[in-house]
This record gives C-alpha cells, structure tokens and sequence, in this order.
C-alpha cells in the first residue's frame, strides 16, 4: 500500500488497519441488518457503539504516531529549525493530501453523526433496557411486557424528558454496567430506587391529577381452595376523588396529591414500609400538622436528621409497570381467563401446595409444578384424571406459565420482596399511615375507616351475591368465617404469607 511519508510508522500503519477493519464490519453488520430486518439487540450494539469505539482508537492512533515519530526526526536538528509541518496548497502533492483528508474528514463526520443519532436511540430503546443484561434484567422486563404500561418505553418513565436527567441516567447506566460485568449486583435488585425522578415531571405528563379523580366500581372475582373452586365476588366503588366531581381534590384517594397540600414522612430505614413520622401542610394557609405513633419512639433529633419524603403517586403506585401477582393472584386471574378449568376438582388447593415451596431455578420450578399436580389427582382422585388428563395438563401449562411471569429463583424475586401498596391485601398499603395509631398533638386521628377510600356494593357466591346502591355500604364479609379477626389484624397479616 501506498501511503503518505506521515503516516510511514507502526503506529500509524496499526491505527489504519485497526479503522478500515472495523469500518468493513459496521458496513457489513448495518447492510445484514437492513437486508434482513434484523434488529436485533445486541448487533446494533455493536454496530453503533462497540466498532465504532475501535475504529476512533484507530483514527486516533494514526495523527499519535504522525506526531511520535516526528518528534523522533526533530529531535536531532538543530533548534532553529522548523518543528510544524508546513501545509502549501500550491504543492501538487500537499493539494492532494489536503483534499484527500478533507473528503475522508467529512464522510466520518457524516458516519459519526448517524451513528451517534443511532447509538442514542438504541440506548433509549425498550429492548436494550430489557434484554442486554438478560439475567439482571429478566423479571423487570417480563413484568412491564405484561402491565398497564406496556406500550410505554422505559426511559419516559425512568428518565423522562431534559438533557440534565438524560446525563445523569447514562452516568447511572455505567455504574450498573460495572455491576453487571463483575457481578456485584443485589439478588433481588433493592427497592425503592431513591433517585427515581419525582411522579410530577414523569407520571403526572401524563397522568393529570387534577382530572383522574372520578370514583369508580371495582369488581374483583376470587375462588376458594375446595372441591368447587368456590367462586367469591365482591365490587368496589373506589372513592378516587369526591362524589361530585367538580369538587376536584379535596376529599378522596387522590387528594394525598392535592398542589394544594403537601404530606412529608419518615420511614424506617427509608423503605417506605413502616411510617414513623408524617407532617401534612396545608401550602393554602400555611397550616401544619405532625403526626406521631405512641408505640414508635422517635426524638426529635432523629427527626432533624432523617431525609423527610414528599408523598407523590410513587409512594402508594409503587409497582406501576413491574407487577409480580401472588401465586393466588395469579392462579385466580388464569381462571378467570378459563386457562385453568373451575371444574377440576380441588385445582386451586393443589397449585397452592405446590406453589408455596421455595424452588432454586426456573425449570426446577417447571418441573416441579407438573410432577406436584399430577401426583395429586393421580393419588387423590385417580378416575378423574384419568378421564381428564387433558383438562389437568392444560391447567398445569397455564400455571407454569403464570409463575414465569411472577417468580424468578435466579435474582430471587418473588410477590412479597417487592410489596405492590395499592390497596392492603397483601402488604400493609393504606395501612402504613391509616391505622388509627397516627395522632396530631391536638388529637386529630389518622383513621383506619375502610369506608373513607372505598364501600363494598356488592359481595358474595356467584348467583348469591348482596347488593347495596351506589350511596349505601355493605358490611365486608370474609368468605371463610375467622370471626372479626378481620376488623381487628391487618388483611397482609394472612394474606402477604400464607396460602
């Protein structure tokens, strides 16, 4: 090859190879990607950010050794001599140097533009936040294919729009890059993240809370653990907002979220789970409450010190996108569905026995669930399975594939080591502030009334079922008589644990 005298040293040689070898190859990887439509995560990694990372130690390696083997030629003439190279456009070969650097300046400018352009949207790309990291990643990614916000990409909630959280984000990514590669990562990942961007500047572009305060019926189907898969129904009329909703915020499940009131709060080890400290300010008058539990000793000073979080939909949303349901939870939603038949015998009883187990992997699981059930109705009820093994398989591949969906042995995540707060069923919810222990220094009471965010309207056994109207309640019912334990213990006392 022939190449200019600068460029006639090893580490400009090296350089050169080192760029036109990986140029071919993003060429070659973007023209398979094109022709195939193959967009695949991990090829675009490489096209638009790994080669394009060698090929500029190449490009920079060329003008380094053009510099280190001049400063070897000069270094031997004498110092009046002249140390910068000398550019005459009226030189033929110096004419077409110029303009040979030139046209290859601009087609990499050219390339780097659009590979940058690329780069950026690959890196803000669902499936790069999903699958690059498989492992790590793998509940996160099948939980948010399966919520609410499916069709909402990862960024628009995790960085949100503005160049300072797009930086901050990308810095955050490296670290976790570093985790990923040495293995220093939690099993579970811990929650929450306390340097998630505020609900206002994400949820809120969306979600307007000024307007999502309607109230709304709820219905809710349940089956029980006997020979019938007893099914139970209730229906709620949530009171997200006032009876008339012009009122706007000022009574209801969203007034926690009122412009007009801030609520501030100390949890312990800040995990959000057990309150200790909540402070409400009316922003209107200036007006401020504190409220304290009797049976938490907190001083002052301890309250000086702890960080105090502003309430905002986070703190009761917590699970908006990656949801993992309780084996109940999900077993119930498959019925449902009718993926698993409410005519087998004792169904939901068996997945429970089996589902309660801890399994060490995911085919281990898998494995497990169908030998579990199987041997169940082979032993328990021999005739029927054998005149409907069909229906039984059916409903063992359906229970496997919910639990892929919710439980992952590999990063240990379960329903209970992420608590969804909505509600109060499985984890203490509403209950972490609303449970009549909370008092004000002038004896106001945080109230534990079920009725302030939601009345039961209607409740019971399909085809059995009571009904109020709409401004009337029902007394709860618990479809297994336990007494009035349910008045007196939280429902996540039971339900969080046991099934």
């Amino acid at each position: 090859m022939k190449l200019p005298s600068p460029l006639k040293n090893w580490i400009s040689i090296i350089g050169l190879l080192i760029a036109v070898i990986n140029l071919a190859l993003i060429i070659i990887l973007f023209l398979i990607s094109t022709i195939l439509d193959e967009q695949e995560t991990y090829l675009g990694l490489f096209i638009y950010i790994i080669l394009p990372g060698f090929m500029l130690l190449g490009l920079l390696m060329m003008p380094a050794g053009i510099i280190i083997s001049r400063r070897k030629a000069i270094a031997g003439l004498k110092a009046d001599s002249k140390r910068l190279p000398v550019v005459d456009l009226n030189n033929p070969n110096h004419k077409k140097a110029f303009v040979t650097f030139t046209i290859i300046t601009l087609i990499i400018l050219l390339l780097s533009t659009y590979g940058s352009f690329e780069a950026y949207h690959l890196t803000e790309s669902v499936p790069f936040c999903g699958t690059l990291c498989h492992k790590v990643m793998e509940p996160e990614y099948t939980a948010y294919q399966n919520s609410p916000h499916a069709n909402i990409s990862c960024v628009e909630c995790h960085v949100g729009s503005g160049a300072s959280w797009y930086v901050k984000s990308k810095l955050s990514g490296l670290h976790q890059v570093y985790a990923v590669l040495a293995k220093t990562y939690k099993t579970p990942i811990p929650t929450p993240l306390h340097d998630l961007r505020p609900a206002r500047e994400t949820c809120e572009q969306c979600h307007w809370p000024q307007k999502f305060y309607s109230r709304t019926l709820q219905s809710k189907k349940y089956y029980m653990a006997d020979s019938l898969n007893t099914e139970w129904d209730i229906v709620l009329q949530m009171k997200t907002g006032p009876q008339y909703s012009n009122l706007g915020l000022n009574e209801g499940i969203h007034w926690h979220i009122n412009p007009d009131v801030n609520i501030e709060y100390i949890s312990e080890n800040d995990q959000r789970e057990v309150i200790t400290w909540i402070k409400y300010t009316n922003k209107s008058t200036g007006q401020t409450t504190f409220y304290k539990n009797p049976d938490i000793d907190i001083s002052d000073s301890i309250i000086n010190a702890s960080g105090k979080r502003s309430m905002d939909c986070i703190d009761c949303h917590n699970r908006p996108t990656h949801i993992y349901n309780s084996p109940p939870v999900y077993f119930d939603n498959a019925m449902l569905k009718n993926e698993i038949s409410g005519n087998i015998p004792f169904i939901k009883k068996a997945a429970m026995e089996v589902l309660r187990n801890n399994f060490p992997d995911k085919d281990s699981a898998i494995i497990q669930i169908r030998e579990s059930i199987s041997a169940f109705y082979k032993s328990e009820l021999p005739e029927y399975y054998d005149a409907h093994k069909d229906l039984i398989d059916k409903a063992i591949s359906a229970l496997q594939s919910e639990f892929s969906k919710n439980t992952f042995p590999s990063m240990k995540v379960t329903y209970d080591v992420y608590p969804n707060h909505i509600g109060h069923l499985e984890s203490e919810g509403c209950f972490r502030c609303h449970n009549d222990a909370f008092v004000s220094d002038n004896g106001r009471r945080i109230t534990r009334d079920c009725n302030l965010c939601h009345t039961i309207i209607g409740q019971g056994k399909k085809n059995m079922m009571q009904f109020a109207t709409v401004n009337d309640t029902l007394e709860f019912i618990h479809p297994i008589d336990i007494g009035t334990v349910w008045k007196e213990a939280n429902c996540s006392e039971c339900h969080r644990y046991l099934y």
